[in-house]
């Protein structure tokens, strides 16, 4: 295997232990509708994560409860929900100690970037609030879907592919790597390590 030389990390559940506040927060966010639809619609958040907020509001409305809604209401519930989560999650108690270490160690010899399905302005936020700028060559976001994300985080940098990976937690991480023809490394899922390449612990990892 070529030696690596630039990472794409996903951010919720990779670098930042979010999962179950976001969970919560669409919860909070959709407590006013039927509890099974909920109930639904977070067996679909939870197996979706790298996902856009917009995609899931919509998903929510349009195919769980039959309804339209506008692109202006979809705003406004994405904008609530920002509320909801931002400012708790910009807390250092939410980072994942053994990524965050490995980030630390080795983002002055490895080209790193994140290619999250946050919001794009919360994901900054957080990241300001935390001071993992320093950490990063960029930080990008939702709207943008994440397989355009990756695309131009290889075109505008020339990153060779192979010498490249994506580490993700979800199976919308393996989807962005695979259509950009990077390796993908599933991490803190372990559905993720049968079929995949899988860092059980970035203590032990082999590809640097």
């Amino acid at each position: 295997m070529a030696k690596i030389k630039n990472i794409i990390f996903d951010f919720d559940g990779v670098i930042l232990d979010s999962v179950p506040v976001k969970t919560e927060a669409f919860r909070q966010l959709f407590k006013d509708f039927p509890s099974n639809i909920v109930d639904q619609f977070i067996t679909y958040h939870e197996e979706n994560g790298g996902i856009s907020r917009y995609i899931k509001i919509e998903y929510f409305f349009k195919t769980l409860l039959k309804e339209n809604i506008t692109e202006t209401e979809v705003i406004k519930y994405a904008n609530k929900y920002s509320l909801l989560t931002k400012q708790e999650l910009a807390n250092p108690k939410y980072l994942i100690g053994e990524s965050f270490d490995f980030i630390k160690e080795h983002y002055r010899n490895i080209n790193m970037h994140v290619a999250s399905g946050a919001d794009e302005a919360d994901l900054h936020y957080i990241c300001d609030t935390l001071e993992l700028n320093q950490f990063f060559i960029s930080i990008h976001g939702s709207p943008t879907p994440k397989n355009d994300v990756v695309k131009n985080i290889l075109l505008i940098h020339k990153y060779i592919l192979k010498e490249t990976i994506l580490i993700g937690d979800s199976i919308n991480d393996f989807t962005a790597a695979d259509k950009n023809n990077i390796t993908f490394y599933g991490y803190n899922n372990t559905s993720l390590e049968e079929d995949h390449h899988y860092i059980k612990s970035f203590n032990t990892i082999d590809f640097i």
